[in-house]
């Protein structure tokens, strides 16, 4: 395994971060193909046997479930001190008002939640899963900065949305005092590349970690362009990104293809080694449902691509829609307030 620190931080990662999303209580959340306690485990602890110390879960995974299962099996198998635990909050835990979105309530209920699931005293990074368009971001970066002074949170990061939202926030921490974000989570890989015209330019500029989701474009990269898997069937969010762009994403697909033929490895090195050779690129985050899918991940870290490989991968993109970011309007809760007794 290859270590860096993450961003302007001393803290040490992993080249390759294991996502949680895909580990959760059956039934619990948004995602029908979610892989139960038992099986979660034997990924964490493949993943730990290879050298991966760096997780990234949050708390709208299968309904918090992730969180739980993830903490359990990391105080098992690791001691705190070694591992690098990630989480994110934003998405409402309810449809009632205050359950969601990044006002200073919202984000201090969520991180006590969350450290509460993973039975920890502290999580390494914590990051907001979206932008907020109906909390003003200074109230969100001081809340942010008072979860870290409480010893809550040892940085804090963010997830998809525009260069330009990026730039505010940093911008309202640096002019405040408070703490800045070291980190930012972009949609990444060789089927979704937009994230190259802005965001990936101002990480690089200002030092700031890029830990990608979605390397593999949830698994498209890994497998002929027909063939279905359970996950492809049944992810309603995959359709939404990559379904408008699927006649440009296939020959994407098939130039993978044709270079790990070549190169007699499977596809998964090739997309990941892409990844990994991009200047600014930190630590993919890679999600797996059985233990052998971090095979690949893990060894393309010594696989090198030439020029040659890299300028026939990129060929055939197209520009895309911008897809991934919070939804038009933020978050809108319509429930009614919770009556107990």
């Amino acid at each position: 395994m290859q270590y860096v620190n993450l961003g302007p931080t001393g803290l040490v990662v992993s080249r390759i971060c294991l996502g949680c999303m895909s580990f959760g209580e059956p039934g619990r959340g948004r995602h029908a193909w979610t892989v139960d306690e038992t099986e979660s485990r034997k990924i964490i602890r493949t993943a730990m046997e290879a050298g991966i110390n760096f997780f990234d879960t949050a708390n709208e995974y299968a309904a918090g479930s992730s969180e739980e299962i993830v903490g359990r099996a990391l105080a098992d198998f690791a001691s705190r001190d070694e591992i690098v635990v990630a989480t994110k909050a934003f998405s409402p835990w309810r449809m009632a008002p205050n359950t969601g979105g990044l006002s200073r309530k919202a984000l201090f209920n969520a991180i006590d939640a969350s450290l509460q699931r993973l039975g920890m005293d502290h999580v390494d990074l914590f990051q907001i899963h979206r932008w907020d368009e109906n909390t003003p971001i200074a109230e969100t970066m001081e809340a942010l900065h008072d979860i870290v002074k409480a010893g809550k949170a040892r940085h804090i990061g963010a997830s998809s949305m525009w260069a330009w939202q990026f730039a505010k926030a940093q911008h309202v921490a640096e002019t405040n005092g408070w703490t800045p974000f070291v980190s930012m989570q972009p949609q990444l890989n060789l089927v979704y590349r937009e994230e190259e015209r802005e965001m990936l330019p101002l990480c690089i500029d200002q030092g700031v970690a890029v830990i990608p989701w979605s390397p593999l474009a949830r698994g498209m990269l890994t497998r002929d362009w027909d063939e279905k898997t359970r996950r492809s069937e049944t992810d309603q969010f995959s359709k939404v990104i990559y379904d408008a762009t699927s006649d440009q994403d296939r020959k994407v697909v098939e130039a993978v293809s044709d270079i790990a033929e070549e190169r007699d490895v499977p596809r998964a090195q090739v997309a990941i080694a892409w990844l990994l050779g991009k200047k600014g690129v930190t630590a993919p985050i890679v999600g797996a449902t059985r233990p052998e899918q971090l095979v690949d991940p893990i060894a393309a870290l010594d696989l090198q691509l030439s020029a040659d490989d890299v300028a026939r991968l990129e060929a055939p993109y197209v520009p895309h829609p911008v897809v991934g970011l919070a939804p038009a309007g933020g978050i809108r809760f319509t429930g009614p307030v919770t009556i107990r007794g």
